[in-house]
């Protein structure tokens, strides 16, 4: 059993470019539903996996992460079948547990600005600092994106990044001035630190930065101008309202976040006419007569 998983990693490392990320969620929850079933692999069938599902949404699981998993069991045994380890798909009819799409959360372009400038003091530390804030919201990157960037994606000349986005799938992204003028003054400090590593964005000890440590940067100078529960995909969700509110069209901003598919971003035209209602219903004489009415 365990060497049929390593095979499966091995051909979505592969065959599927699946990042190192995917490649831990997939083990993690596959490792999971095999510890909880305790089934030889060609016995298992599709009321396993249906009571598997329902005790995770027992256990308090979301939906979504619940339906994550679902997928990871879909593809695992996919690749099993197809491998002539069993017989049958038992995960192929099983349906997802419904789920509400929530709209992502999206600052407004005024903490947008606070957030960005926030990191004003001298030094190797806020001068990365206002790099990175400036380079996930300039650019919409992924949290997991901005780590992977090397000396090489930079071109500070023509105001351009190549991202590694997810399954390795790599676009081309523009910066805006002020990106381009914060990452100049880091290239300067990073240069300083006299160390060979390739990655962008290095810690004092000149190592490159986790996913992790780029959350806490983003915390940190959110909490310090008074907001909370703020991520990186807080700013690339803000980065994609700004534009689409700015009359850019869905198609633009989905090569500028990487989306495979363009309902991953139709999501930002519910979460732009929530915007305009409100603006209406603040602003509009006739809805606020309706509403004393």
């Amino acid at each position: 059993m365990i060497e049929q998983l390593r095979e499966f990693l091995r051909y979505m490392e592969i065959e599927r470019n699946a990042s190192s990320h995917t490649l831990r969620a997939y083990r993690r929850d596959i490792e999971t539903f095999l510890s909880t079933v305790k089934t030889p692999l060609d016995e298992i069938d599709a009321s396993d996996i249906r009571g598997f599902i329902a005790r995770r949404l027992r256990d308090g699981k979301n939906k979504t992460t619940v339906s994550r998993q679902l997928a990871t069991l879909r593809s695992f045994f996919r690749f099993l079948h197809r491998e002539g380890y069993i017989r049958k798909n038992p995960a192929r009819l099983i349906p997802n547990p419904k789920t509400e799409r929530r709209l992502p959360r999206f600052l407004t372009v005024d903490e947008t600005f606070q957030l960005v400038e926030k990191p004003t003091d001298l030094g190797f530390l806020p001068i990365r600092n206002r790099a990175i804030l400036e380079l996930l919201y300039g650019c919409g990157l992924r949290v997991s994106e901005l780590v992977t960037l090397s000396l090489d994606d930079i071109n500070l000349r023509e105001a351009l990044i190549r991202v590694k986005g997810k399954r390795r799938k790599e676009r081309i992204v523009p910066m805006g001035s002020k990106a381009v003028e914060a990452l100049k003054e880091y290239m300067i400090e990073r240069s300083l630190l006299k160390k060979e590593s390739t990655a962008l964005f290095l810690n004092r000890s000149g190592r490159p930065l986790s996913d992790r440590s780029i959350r806490k940067i983003v915390r940190k100078y959110a909490i310090q101008i008074g907001l909370s529960n703020v991520s990186p995909h807080t700013l690339r969700h803000s980065f994609a309202t700004h534009l689409l509110q700015g009359g850019a069209d869905l198609r633009t901003i989905q090569e500028l976040l990487g989306h495979s598919s363009l309902s991953s971003t139709q999501v930002y035209t519910h979460l732009d006419l929530t915007h305009l209602m409100d603006v209406y219903d603040r602003a509009h004489p006739l809805s606020k007569k309706g509403k004393k009415g």
